[in-house]
């Protein structure tokens, strides 16, 4: 049923669209204001009166002009809400916690091998807060990055290989110790995120994120939202079925798996043995191969990696392909033109393929975009 257009719900779109062009573009005058929302001046003077009085904008300097009377300039107070993002890997837990703005205030960490994600990622989370000064239970939204399959209807996780100590208890446990919005999503779906926001992915409607590292997977953004599939499972492109390969059944060892198989991590270094690099580390390998003018290494992996980019591209027809992971940005520029000019040998398709321009923790990144995105709003839509 449609909502009928009352003169209280015209207020708050206004106030949140108002609020939305603070945090894109602030600090701006009631003029900028006016002129980019089309609002009038009396408008923008009652809609800013309202936020002020709840506590959500402030006056923050002033626009010297040619004549009249200094311009107030305005922003969204940034601690009205804060947010926590969570990337649980095979290596630790790191969270962020960020202010409502989505600039980082605190950071925790706990190294890998713990049988106990939940007193783990409790003790990360205490650090960060505590960083930041924000007491925990003034967390509005905190979103968790993890590996494997991710039920959007239920938070459940499955095929989490690289973390066996997930608990399924963990979202449920936040949730009651924080009060707060807590979600689950797939690492390389976070990954995608972070570049549609953050990275050159920005402005492309179709695209996926093509994720290499000891581990494969693909973020699918269509119509520029992320594509999850009914279950969780769309992007899980390790099982791929490849020429060549054996067909594991899913219940079996995922890094046996058909594509991830032949471009995964132990893949990598096999490749990087047979070629006389170091094979103790898949991304150092590449690198090291990546340093040269012409390596033989690029041109296997490339190729490799063109097969299942060409099978998915021949299914979805993405502008885009982005090579990200710690193996694809050890890659670079190098690796990523073998696989564009490889994939119209296969398929009747010609992506652009490019590395990703989100420097350093994409899943982190991702986490805190979509928790920052949540926290807003709990705050901005809450009613008055």
């Amino acid at each position: 049923m449609s909502r009928p257009g009352t003169p209280s719900l015209l207020r708050a779109m206004n106030d949140r669209a108002v609020l939305d062009l603070l945090i894109s573009e602030g600090p701006l005058t009631r003029t900028d204001l006016g002129g980019r929302t089309g609002l009038s001046k009396v408008t923008v003077s009652q809609l800013l009166g309202r936020l002020e009085a709840r506590g959500l904008v402030e006056v923050v300097g002033a626009q010297t002009g040619s004549r009249g009377p200094n311009a107030a300039l305005y922003c969204v107070v940034p601690t009205v809400g804060y947010a926590a993002g969570v990337d649980v890997g095979p290596d630790g837990i790191t969270v962020a916690v960020a202010d409502i703005t989505g600039a980082v205030r605190g950071r925790g960490a706990v190294p890998g091998g713990s049988d106990d994600l939940v007193d783990g990622l409790h003790k990360a989370l205490s650090a960060a807060t505590a960083e930041a000064g924000v007491p925990e239970d003034g967390l509005q939204a905190v979103v968790i990055g993890t590996p494997g399959v991710v039920d959007p209807e239920t938070d459940s996780v499955d095929l989490a290989v690289d973390v066996p100590a997930w608990s399924p208890e963990l979202p449920e446990a936040l949730r009651r110790r924080l009060r707060c919005r807590v979600g689950v999503e797939n690492d390389v779906n976070l990954a995608a995120l972070a570049e549609q926001a953050h990275g050159g992915a920005a402005g492309a409607d179709d695209f996926v994120l093509l994720w290499v590292s000891r581990g494969l997977g693909i973020g699918i953004v269509l119509g520029g939202r992320l594509h999850r599939g009914a279950s969780g499972g769309a992007g899980e492109v390790g099982y791929l079925p490849v020429p060549g390969t054996a067909l594991p059944t899913v219940v079996s060892d995922p890094r046996a798996a058909a594509f991830q198989s032949l471009v995964g991590g132990h893949a990598v270094c096999a490749l990087a043995a047979r070629h006389g690099l170091d094979d103790s580390d898949p991304a150092a390998a590449v690198a090291a191969a990546a340093a040269t003018a012409d390596h033989p290494l690029l041109d296997e992996l490339g190729d490799r990696l063109a097969v299942g980019v060409a099978a998915v591209c021949v299914v979805l027809d993405p502008s885009l392909v982005v090579l990200a992971g710690d193996v694809g940005r050890a890659g670079g520029a190098a690796l990523a033109g073998r696989i564009q000019r490889a994939v119209p040998k296969i398929a009747p398709v010609h992506p652009a393929v490019r590395t990703t321009e989100v420097a350093g923790e994409a899943v982190l990144t991702g986490a805190i975009h979509v928790a920052v995105a949540t926290a807003r709003d709990a705050v901005f839509d809450a009613p008055a």
